[in-house]
């Protein structure tokens, strides 16, 4: 394993300056799909597969943002493609998975934490949630676990959240279908393991994306890093390093669990 530094500290946000990223030499040339890659936490996953050599192809509903980012990555050992795919549309799940074929690592990042009360639920809205949220994680899996077996195995990354585990308010349906990644998570360890396919779970804290700072004041944040062990801010590229590494060779044996990364806010 060697080390690759980040960009130059002026490039780079205050959060990462002083931070470099570990480069796998079992990712090199690995088929990589990554939901919900066009902005924030998988726009980090995109960014550091693809410093890594991979080969990734990211899927999202957001056009701007993720045109941007492949623009912005083209010049990457292996340029990361784009294609555009409603997660809540299984027809269209199916259709974008066959197209591209077998691949070695999935990491399942697409999510929505819309804030809602008990109220507010309707049948249509929590099947919309689940949509948005679970249900296609199972279905992706699906998809990529024939092709992963018979390349001799990969490595499927899920993402929880910490918000279930702290009862965040205003969030009921978010934590439900989080509560429910990690046992699906488990589950599903179990039953592709004889095939050597991993199945981990990363625990994201609360990270600084622009998404973020929509529900949160600067003194909600001060606060949120207050109760953290670690002072630092989290940022996509924390969340990223943690992935790249349970998707790599040097995570062989590590499967069925979560893997938290939250500066100790708990």
């Amino acid at each position: 394993m060697t080390r690759l530094d980040l960009p130059p500290a002026d490039e780079a946000p205050p959060e990462v300056k002083r931070m470099s990223s570990a480069i796998y030499p079992s990712l090199q040339g690995k088929r990589v799909v990554i939901t919900g890659g066009g902005s924030g936490i998988g726009a980090g996953i995109v960014a550091g597969f693809a410093r890594q050599g991979a080969e990734v192809i990211f899927l999202d509903v957001v056009d701007a943002d993720s045109q941007a980012l492949a623009a912005k990555l083209s010049d990457s050992p292996i340029a990361p493609t784009y294609m555009r795919c409603d997660l809540t549309d299984l027809d269209a799940v199916a259709k974008t998975f066959a197209e591209i074929g077998p691949i070695d690592v999935l990491v399942n990042n697409a999510g929505n934490d819309d804030r809602h009360g008990l109220a507010e639920i309707t049948p249509a809205y929590w099947d919309q949630r689940m949509a948005v949220n679970l249900r296609h994680m199972l279905f992706a899996t699906q998809a990529v676990a024939p092709g992963m077996k018979a390349r001799g195995g990969g490595a499927i990354i899920n993402f929880g959240s910490i918000s279930w585990h702290l009862g965040l308010p205003d969030l009921v349906l978010y934590e439900t279908a989080k509560a429910g990644i990690e046992g699906m998570t488990r589950a599903l360890a179990r039953e592709l393991g004889p095939d050597d396919i991993r199945v981990t779970c990363v625990v994201p804290g609360n990270v600084k994306t622009k998404r973020q700072e929509k529900w949160y004041t600067p003194e909600g944040e001060a606060e949120i890093v207050k109760a953290q062990a670690l002072k630092g801010r989290l940022v996509p590229d924390h969340v990223a390093s943690l992935v790249m590494f349970l998707a790599s060779d040097d995570a062989a044996l590590c499967t069925g669990h979560e893997y938290w990364i939250d500066a100790g806010w708990r």
